[in-house]
């Protein structure tokens, strides 16, 4: 009976311990960093498509917060967002200027925990 009671107890003191850290800290619950970051430049039309990974149950809490652009390590952008789409594979445009040899750098970052950052070198556009 005595063994029982004391295996009971460490039960239920560390399912309470589990409990209080979800509790301290809710975002370890349903946080996660954007998955994936994937850029394609386009020329002729000096736009720049991101294409961001980033599973959400509830977009309007947990979601993509801001997306910033470094051009050749310079900041040029950065766009605040309240939610993002449903789906969780989405690709934002952006109208940027830049020149074959620019490197653009751009950083997803979530509103509850981590970012993602991915990079691109401009090309020459085919003719």
């Amino acid at each position: 009976m005595k063994r029982t009671s004391v295996i009971s107890t460490c039960i239920f003191s560390s399912l309470l311990f589990i409990l209080m850290v979800f509790c301290l800290y809710p975002q370890a619950s349903y946080a996660n960093a954007p998955q994936d970051v994937k850029l394609e430049y386009d020329s002729s039309a000096q736009t720049l498509a991101v294409t961001i990974t980033h599973k959400s149950s509830f977009p309007g809490f947990h979601h993509i917060k801001y997306v910033e652009i470094k051009k050749n390590s310079a900041i040029i952008s950065t766009t605040n967002y309240d939610s993002q789409p449903a789906e969780s594979t989405f690709t934002y445009t952006y109208k940027v200027a830049a020149a074959e040899g620019d490197k653009l750098e751009v950083t997803a970052t979530c509103s509850l925990s981590g970012s993602k950052t991915a990079t691109i070198t401009v090309t020459r556009a085919p003719k």
